[in-house]
């Protein structure tokens, strides 16, 4: 990496921050990386990357911090890490090295396994890869995650003993976890998130500004599916797509395009009779799997051929 870069701060840290980068780090970690700021402080510390994940809303909870090292790790950058976790209450933290030592991946492990599902810590190793004159294209490798399964038990759990947690909310946590489990165990790479006691769900696509959402809509008797415009070139990225509305049309059937002040998003919903009764569940489920995998098939090679934003 030290070939590529010869300073974390003035040549790797804003190459990982510009989107199409920033895009592939977001698949691998199933999220929406959006931009906070470069070298930003956090506390008496200087973060390289402060991102949030834009498949939530925009609360603190989402915040995702990102350490890069060109090298091995070392204390130094593991310590920062847990100056960061101490003074946030709700955090991801990123680890980014050339290579992760036996006791630092370890370290990551074990943050893991006692944290709840406040904390996460990931361990990611960068390749370069190149084809002929091409520009270098990064390759993350996971060596550190959170135990997704158990944090998922743990915070359903948690959450449903929570007071002020209605029926409602507590039906959407359980669907959303049974949810959560058919997508981890397919192939396609179709991966959700943690789930938590809200009406949507959202499944990463592939680039960042977008995002995947299931809906269950209690209160109008609906789920659904829809392809969400997070960035603030939203209105830009959903009008190059309704110029293949027609073609999208043909694929998935007729859809709701849906343009907001704000944002916009793609959406198709199915009507459902009853459906906090559990014996319902598993049609529902069937439909949002196959609706969630025919979106992605459709739109993720189409949302690469959006042009950048300036």
């Amino acid at each position: 990496m030290r070939e590529a870069w010869d300073n974390e701060a003035t040549s790797f840290t804003p190459w990982l921050a510009e989107e199409g980068n920033l895009a592939v780090l977001s698949e691998t970690l199933e999220m929406d990386l959006g931009v906070v700021g470069v070298e930003t402080n956090v506390g008496s510390f200087r973060a390289d990357i402060v991102c949030r994940d834009q498949s939530y809303d925009h609360s603190d909870d989402q915040l995702v911090l990102i350490e890069n090292q060109l090298e091995r790790t070392d204390h130094t950058h593991l310590g920062q890490l847990l100056t960061y976790a101490a003074g946030l209450q709700t955090v991801t933290l990123v680890w980014i090295a050339d290579k992760f030592t036996e006791p630092h991946r370890a370290a990551l492990d074990w943050l893991n396994e006692i944290t709840d599902e406040r904390f996460r810590f990931f361990g990611l190793e960068v390749e370069l890869w190149r084809i002929g004159d091409s520009p270098l294209a990064p390759k993350f490798n996971i060596v550190s995650k959170p135990n997704s399964w158990s944090k998922t038990v743990h915070g359903v759990r948690r959450d449903a003993e929570a007071s002020g947690l209605t029926d409602i909310r507590q039906a959407q946590l359980s669907f959303w976890n049974e949810l959560s489990g058919r997508l981890d165990g397919l192939r396609n790479g179709t991966q959700g998130r943690i789930p938590r006691a809200q009406q949507w769900y959202p499944v990463a696509i592939g680039r960042s500004g977008f995002v995947l959402n299931a809906y269950f809509v209690a209160q109008k008797g609906r789920i659904g599916v829809d392809l969400f415009f997070s960035s603030s070139h939203a209105h830009m990225n959903f009008d190059f797509l309704s110029e293949q509305k027609d073609d999208i049309e043909r694929e998935l059937g007729k859809l709701e395009w849906i343009k907001a002040a704000k944002e916009a998003r793609i959406a198709q919903y199915l009507d459902v009779e009853d459906m906090l009764n559990q014996e319902n569940w598993q049609s529902m489920l069937d439909w949002l799997v196959e609706r969630l995998i025919a979106f992605d098939r459709v739109f993720r090679a189409r949302i690469r051929e959006i042009p950048n934003m300036k």
